[in-house]
Order: structure tokens, then sequence, then C-alpha cells
């Protein structure tokens, strides 16, 4: 592994890696050196991925989290911080979705949704730059942002609501902790087709609409996230911060021209 990209010696956390998008970053930052703690609110979600982090060679370890519960966020960052190292690297993956047209949906759904794409990555970001920034040895934060967060879509708007919010903290916090050397930027997947929502692809009209907004003219994969985020977590992207990048095929630079 180049030196750029070399993340020997590091410690990373990953908030919502067990399976997906999530489980891929925590192999990939496996595969770059680092040492690596996968939390997720179920523990059968991420016993799997901290032995395959294991069997690469790694330190790592499997932190039960809900991250919408904020009580719980300074406990799991200690826990990790003593057991496996302190925190050089946070991805926060965790976010869930509730579809429903903007004249349904509930406060609820509204709270759901914050709770956990907005207001559980804000605490966390806050858990971890507080030790970052008590450390004085700099430190990386990604965000798993969305196409949402640049681009309306229907039926989603607390998501769309959720990943704006999530693009813009990203921007707040690199400006705010940039003297600290933290660098925080945002990772923004276009259509990924995961385990959790391969039902989706099974619907012909849904895939064909995909497909012609996304330029690359296919689907794409977790795997398609994991040089981003190790970029993103190295040193090569040591002057990179505040930055929303979507890994989406060209859906954000624009739909597919039919003639």
């Amino acid at each position: 592994m180049s030196g750029l990209f070399d993340l020997a010696g590091k410690c990373a956390l990953v908030a919502g890696g067990g399976r997906g998008i999530g489980e891929a970053i925590a192999l990939g930052l496996a595969d770059a050196g680092a040492d690596v703690a996968i939390a997720a609110r179920t523990q059968s979600d991420i016993e799997s991925v901290a032995d395959a982090v294991a069997a690469r060679g790694r330190r790592s370890m499997s932190v039960t989290l809900d991250v919408s519960q904020i009580d719980e966020l300074g406990p799991a960052v200690e826990r990790v911080s003593s057991e496996l190292g302190e925190i050089d690297i946070l991805f926060n993956v965790a976010g869930i979705n509730i579809r429903k047209p903007a004249t349904e949906l509930e406060e609820e759904d509204f709270d759901q949704v914050m709770g956990v794409n907005f207001k559980g990555a804000y605490f966390l970001c806050q858990e971890v730059g507080k030790r970052m920034i008590g450390r004085g040895q700099g430190g990386k934060i990604v965000n798993i942002a969305s196409l949402a967060t640049g681009m309306g879509l229907p039926k989603i708007t607390v998501y769309t609501g959720s990943k704006g919010a999530l693009g813009q903290l990203t921007k707040g916090l690199a400006v705010e902790w940039a003297e600290h050397d933290i660098q925080v930027n945002a990772l923004a997947p276009g259509f990924i087709a995961t385990d959790l929502n391969s039902h989706l692809w099974e619907n012909e009209e849904f895939n064909d609409w995909i497909l012609d907004r996304t330029p690359a003219q296919r689907v794409g994969t977790p795997q398609d996230m994991v040089g981003t985020a190790v970029f993103l977590a190295a040193s090569a992207s040591n002057f990179v911060t505040g930055q929303v990048i979507y890994v989406d095929g060209g859906v954000i630079a624009g739909s597919v021209w039919p003639l």
C-alpha cells in the first residue's frame, strides 16, 4: 500500500458498519492497514464483519450502538478508545429511510429519520471530535451523504432533508476544526445495490428509471465506495476538507441525453 494511502497504525470507527456500504468500507479500511471498530444496533450484524477484519490481520472489535440514542455515544467512543485505541478515523454510515408522500409523513417518522441520519451523526462527530482536538494529532471524519444531499427525490422528503443537513454539517465542521488538522468530508453514493434494497432492482420499471438517470449505465455496488473512502481516511486527502464527493456513476453531473 502506497504511503499516501497507508492506514497502518490508525484506528477507525465505522458506525453502521454491519452490512452494505458500511461493511465494504470497514473491510476496505482494514485492507489499507487500519484497525477497525464496527458499530451497529444489532450485535449479529457486526460480529462477522469484525471477524473478517481480524482475518486480514488487523485488530477489530464490535460495538452495539444505536446512534439515535445520544446517551450511548460517549460510552461507545470511550470503549473503542480504551480497548482498540484512540479514534483517528470516523465514518458515519448509519442511516434509515421512510418512503411516504410528504402529505402523509408523521412526526414519529420525521423524528426517527432525523434522529439517526442527522442528530446521531452530529453528536457522534462531537464525541469523536472532542477527543481528536484534545489529542492534538488531527483526524479524519467522513459522513455518508446521498444523492439526496444535492438533488430532490420524490416521497423521501425527510431523508432528503437529513442528508442535505448532513452535507452542510460536514462543511461547518470542516471550517471549525480545520485549525486542529481534522478533515471532515462526505461521501455521497449514487444508486447502490445492497442486500437491503435488492428487491428494488427486481422491479423492471424502477431499474430502467435508475439506468436512464445514470450515465455509467449501471447500478453501483458497495465496493465502488471503497477507493474514495480510503482516500478520505488517508494522508492523501490532507488538504481536502468540507467536500461532498459524489460516487454515483455521473448522476449529479447530468442525466443521459437520448439524442
